[in-house]
């Protein structure tokens, strides 16, 4: 065992190049930098593109909730074709309303809100954290998708960085809990997975 296991830090420490026959000392954990075999990282990668390209793209994209839940007629999956995301039914919105209930006891809190120009049977709902659902936002955006990382463990890891830099950046920003009554303006992205419950995971929030 105590030679095999001397064997496995001698490979880890020494490259061998082929072509020029010389041997190179390498530390332990920077092996990646001969290789090219880099260490994924998610939260540095969802960084490199959250700010430059993600959330422009996520803005220009968003279509007022509103005329979106007008036009669905109760079934949002009909719209996919027309607002959809990547041949699903994700929707990145927009749009304005009231607090009228803020959720902090469930790990999973959300905002319930009142839409401005809408009185339908939805329920709407802004996730808070500090557990997030789903994976709408990664799934809305056109410059990734799954066959560029590595496997479901990668992919599933953007998602989870994504929501990372939701709560630091939009989510931490606010005084959650005083947020009762307040009017908002937001942009965000949701699933339709049912018709009478709309669970927005917003990219923007500003409270008017």
């Amino acid at each position: 065992m105590k030679k095999r296991s001397f064997i496995t830090a001698i490979s880890a420490l020494i490259i061998l190049f082929s072509l020029t026959g010389c041997v190179r000392v390498v530390q332990i954990g920077h092996e990646g930098d001969i290789t090219g075999n880099k260490t994924f990282n998610a939260d540095q990668t969802v960084e490199s593109f959250w700010q430059t390209k993600a959330l422009p793209e996520l803005t220009k994209k968003a279509v007022n909730l509103s005329q979106l839940l007008a036009e669905s007629h109760n079934d949002l999956t009909s719209q996919k074709e027309k607002y959809g995301q990547n041949d699903k039914a994700i929707y990145v919105v927009k749009g304005q309303g009231t607090i009228t209930t803020v959720d902090t006891k469930n790990k999973a809190g959300y905002l319930v809100l009142k839409l401005d120009d809408y009185n339908g049977p939805a329920t709407i709902e802004l996730q808070i954290g500090s557990v997030y659902k789903g994976s709408a936002v990664r799934d809305s955006l056109s410059f990734i998708k799954y066959e560029d990382y590595k496997n479901q463990v990668a992919w599933a890891k953007i998602a989870q960085s994504i929501h990372t830099v939701i709560d630091k950046t939009v989510i931490k920003k606010q005084n959650i809990t005083e947020l009762t009554g307040k009017t908002i303006s937001f942009v965000g992205c949701f699933s339709a997975n049912t018709p009478k419950e709309i669970l927005i995971t917003p990219v923007e929030l500003t409270v008017k």
